[in-house]
């Protein structure tokens, strides 16, 4: 099984070039995450310079699916891929001459902007570089290198910073993106795109990608079920360092291990996840990978110490990164190539929408009611989610081809996405 999925980088050469790519910049981002917040740290001593840190990585996601979700069609993937990584190498060779802590999240925040552009033209490419029947093991292979990254990156980063300063971190970063923009050049601009989408103007553009999203099974159960588990994410993540700091008396020693354990489930449901798709079908695996969520959540949340709850986090670590890479093949199978970009751009915007409402309302309610009770709010949540999830997921029986009419999206029906996710080989 390992090797038929490894098989993959070997065979299709394009979809090589993309994953060493998102090796190579993934590292690289996680590990200057860590310099950023350490440099605004060090120059402001503020916790809201660090949450104005933070708000400018993550808002101009939204602001992006917002405003500009239809350049991703109506433009060059090759291009624009290329062009965030230039851009982004361009900023983290700016960074180390930042003068002070505004300058830093005002680049942080064009960081953002391509970050935003980036990362939906990746998967709205992924589904022409591999045959359909390989797409779940390409979602797994690239979700689960980004969650590596993720672990990876963060200690490199750490130790980085704390031998050398932030600045290293920075120059080495910067040329993690140009070995990036160095590898999607190799891919064929043909095969990240069959053709770019003809613009009918900007609001109209954008009006069809959410008009679709409201049409399509597919897309409409990413929207519904994973909003919910955004938001479910955004009570553990509000929690997590007072459950561990407060209700287990681990200090800071337990937030990293508890946090190191989020990123080895997620990496390793990612990566089971495409096999699980090829077994037990798309649905299937969505609704027990949310409650995969939910049963590793409320078990920590009634842990007796941070190893108990550890180990309850790695569960549902991997019942997250599973289901990421469920959202991922809904959203390649429920929209046609030339609409897919401006979809995975606004569904991205409102899942940090979600993300962002249920940090603020995850505050109040940790400062009101304790940790613990945080994240049993938030495996109620994710079992919420698995139910939607799954009840949705199942009746996905037609996946949108084309806009039959310029003015309106129509559905058209064509293999239905469980059977996709049935006709595996025998070898897996």
């Amino acid at each position: 099984m390992t090797g038929r999925r490894l098989g993959l980088l070997g065979r299709e050469p394009s979809f090589r070039s993309l994953f060493l790519a998102t090796l190579g910049s993934g590292l690289g981002t996680w590990l200057a995450l860590v310099a950023l917040q350490i440099d605004v740290l060090r120059r402001t001593h503020s916790p809201l310079w660090m949450s104005a840190l933070l708000i400018a990585d993550i808002l101009p996601t939204l602001l992006v699916g917002l405003l500009a979700a239809p350049l991703v069609d109506r433009l060059s993937r090759r291009s624009l891929l290329i062009g965030a990584d230039l851009v982004r190498c361009g900023v983290f060779c700016i960074l180390p001459f930042a003068p002070n802590a505004t300058t830093i999240v005002a680049l942080a925040a064009v960081i953002g902007i391509a970050t935003g552009f980036f990362r939906p033209a990746v998967y709205a490419g992924l589904p022409n570089l591999v045959g359909d029947e390989d797409l779940p093991r390409a979602n797994s292979l690239l979700q689960m290198i980004d969650n590596s990254t993720w672990a990876i990156g963060s200690l490199l980063g750490g130790a980085l910073v704390a031998a050398r300063g932030p600045d290293a971190a920075y120059w080495i970063n910067a040329v993690t993106f140009v070995v990036s923009a160095a590898l999607i050049a190799q891919i064929p601009q043909r095969l990240l795109q069959e053709a770019r989408a003809e613009t009918r103007g900007h609001w109209r553009d954008l009006a069809d990608g959410l008009v679709l999203v409201r049409r399509s099974r597919a897309l409409l159960t990413v929207l519904i079920a994973w909003n919910v588990g955004m938001i479910a994410n955004a009570f553990v993540n509000v929690g997590e360092p007072f459950l561990a700091t407060d209700s287990f008396s681990a200090g800071s020693f337990g937030l990293g291990l508890m946090m190191a354990s989020a990123g080895v489930g997620l990496a390793a449901g990612a990566y089971l996840a495409g096999s699980w798709i090829e077994q037990r079908g798309l649905a299937n695996v969505y609704g027990a990978s949310l409650g995969l969520m939910a049963l590793g959540v409320a078990g920590a949340a009634a842990s007796p110490n941070v190893w108990v709850a550890a180990v309850c986090v790695i569960i549902s670590g991997g019942g997250n990164g599973a289901a990421i890479v469920c959202n991922a093949l809904l959203v390649q199978r429920g929209a046609p190539d030339r609409l897919r970009g401006r979809v995975f751009t606004v569904l991205m915007s409102s899942n940090v929408a979600f993300l962002a409402l249920g940090m603020i309302v995850a505050g109040r309610l940790t400062e009101a009611f304790g940790p613990r009770w945080v994240w049993g709010a938030a495996a109620i949540l994710s079992v919420v989610a698995a139910v939607v999830g799954f009840a949705l997921a199942r009746r996905v029986g037609e996946v949108p081809t084309e806009l039959a009419e310029p003015a309106e999206p129509r559905v058209e029906p064509e293999t239905a996405v469980e059977a996709h996710a049935q006709a595996r080989e025998s070898a897996v």
